[in-house]
């Protein structure tokens, strides 16, 4: 008997010793955002034991960082010190221009829709042609929504660079936009869901502009992270097309989860009736269409983020 526990303790400790040994770190990045839902609810649930991934890929320990807005995420993940991230499409088409493709890869969709440019209610714009003048926020130099407001005031005319130019924009972090267009220092706001809905809602802001058809969000990796994990990225981007069936399917549940992400990340709820109508306006769907990316590359040409506008074909990961 003592022989026969001693060999059932040995393999014990070889089969240990070997999960330990296989357990793999992921490391994701995303913005409290309701256009990064997938990530909220994921997130919530790994705080909870009950993680999403965790369940699918059980040799694996995941860690979530948070970010404001795209560039710093892609920063993160070109420095690896994340193995993938939510993101808007411009930082990711942006970082894929200046590494001439060498650097970044896109896994798989997460958001449609959901960006709105508002106008405050003393802004006094009616008119395209009223914001000259006027001080436009935008949630971080070079984001998705950054890049839209400069291409879309560009098609109207105007004359915008980084630093001025006829149209002030003005990089402002998301909780801060209420305060400054409260107080009369930001005219409109180009931002996402719930943001756009906490503007509307808390301040009276007018919806000028709805973009309920542009890829919003999608998910990021870098070509080592890609080359040294592929199977990791693969098991990973599958489980993530699976959470975003379930979601559209508990939409209830993954409500509840998010407010209590959200109340830990901005250390606040979103208000019923703002979730609600945030949640309509964004379609969360894995699939997108290459000329979906093409459109974020040309507003970001338009912009002057990219000098020459990319070939973006191979920018899709591959993951057979």
């Amino acid at each position: 008997m003592r022989i026969i526990s001693a060999l059932i303790l040995a393999i014990s400790v070889t089969l240990c010793s070997k999960n330990i040994s296989a357990e793999q770190l992921l490391r994701i990045g995303h913005f409290p955002n309701l256009t990064h839902a997938q990530a909220l609810v994921a997130h919530q649930l790994s705080r909870q034991g009950q993680g999403w991934f965790e369940a699918r890929m059980p040799d694996v320990k995941i860690e979530w960082f948070t970010y404001n807005a795209g560039p710093s995420a892609i920063e993160a993940l070109l420095s690896e010190a994340i193995d993938l991230t939510y993101v808007g499409p411009n930082p990711a088409l942006n970082a894929y221009a200046r590494s001439n493709g060498e650097e970044i890869r896109i896994l798989s969709a997460s958001a449609i829709g959901g960006s709105a440019l508002l106008i405050g209610k003393q802004s006094g714009i009616k008119t395209p042609q009223d914001f000259r003048g006027k001080k436009v926020g935008t949630p971080q130099l070079g984001n998705s929504q950054d890049i839209m407001a400069r291409a879309w005031l560009m098609d109207h005319g105007f004359k915008i660079t980084q630093m001025g130019g006829e149209v002030t924009i003005l990089p402002t972090a998301n909780p801060d936009q209420l305060d400054l267009l409260e107080r009369g220092e930001l005219d409109a706001v180009w931002t996402v869901e719930p943001w756009a809905s906490v503007l509307e809602s808390k301040s009276g802001a007018v919806r000028f502009l709805e973009d309920s058809e542009s890829l919003t969000t999608l998910i990021a990796t870098s070509v080592s992270a890609l080359s040294k994990r592929r199977e990791l990225l693969k098991s990973f981007t599958e489980a993530a097309a699976e959470l975003t069936t379930w979601i559209n399917q508990n939409p209830a549940k993954a409500k509840e989860l998010i407010q209590a992400e959200l109340q830990i990340e901005v250390t606040r709820r979103l208000p019923d009736e703002i979730m609600e109508r945030a949640w309509s306006r964004i379609k969360f769907s894995n699939s997108f269409s290459l000329p979906m990316l093409e459109q974020a590359a040309k507003a970001a040409h338009s912009a002057g983020f990219m000098k020459v506008k990319p070939e973006i074909s191979g920018i899709v990961a591959n993951l057979d």
